[in-house]
């Protein structure tokens, strides 16, 4: 029951957070900035800006799908942020050119998180099968020692993800914070506008904090459940 609990509290949570970043967006998608300039017009000035003249940007499908990609170098720009002239669609793909920044100066946050993907992915996908089977396990065989093995193995791969998505809150932030300095610097925006980019930028930065608590609190959860069974 603490589990579904548990579960419930993080789900409720989530789509609150996640709700209100989509309110925020469309909101601030309907100011339009008054210097006429398109989400990727705006993602060029600040790549060339910083010196960068190697990384494609190219639209993408869906909504909210932002980000860039450190392999091929590309800053996929969702639909209504890559043709959009608006206050939401400036800051999210300035966001996004501030990994690109981020990566063309071995910001360390960023290096870190891209070598722990690998890893982290998979631990994602098999750590709490690998915890629950293990519980079972125990619970059938006794004292063997076998479940408790496997269920320890799974806990080390949640924290793995946990202390992932904890590496990634560094990495939004300071990339949001080189997203709006840049803004702010050359005068892209106006004071509006300005202040609707940053919040914006608030409300996206706090689902990855959501996120992280969130699985911290699931390791929390069945870190006691092995250790109090041992």
């Amino acid at each position: 029951m603490g589990f579904y609990i548990l579960i419930g509290i993080i789900s409720l949570i989530s789509w609150l957070v996640s709700q209100r970043l989509k309110s925020k967006f469309s909101y601030y998608s309907k100011v339009q900035l008054q210097n006429g300039l398109s989400g990727k017009e705006i993602a060029e000035k600040m790549l060339h800006d910083n010196g960068i003249f190697d990384v494609k940007i190219i639209s993408t499908s869906g909504k909210l799908t932002d980000h860039y990609n450190p392999v091929d170098k590309t800053v996929n720009l969702s639909e209504s942020v890559y043709n959009e002239r608006s206050a939401a669609a400036a800051a999210v793909a300035s966001h996004e050119v501030g990994h690109a920044v981020q990566h063309a100066q071995a910001y360390e946050w960023l290096q870190l998180r891209s070598k722990l993907v690998p890893a982290v992915g998979i631990s994602s996908k098999f750590s709490q099968w690998l915890i629950i089977g293990g519980l079972l396990i125990g619970a059938f065989s006794g004292n063997t020692g076998i479940g408790f093995t496997i269920a320890i193995i799974g806990l080390a791969m949640m924290a793995l993800a946990t202390i992932f998505s904890f590496i990634t809150l560094p990495v939004e932030y300071d990339a949001s914070n080189r997203a709006l300095a840049w803004l702010k610097t050359n005068n892209m925006l106006t004071d509006s506008e300005q202040d609707g980019a940053k919040d914006s930028l608030k409300w996206a930065a706090r689902t990855y904090l959501v996120a992280a608590l969130g699985s911290l609190a699931m390791l929390l959860y069945w870190g006691l459940q092995i250790l109090g069974r041992d």
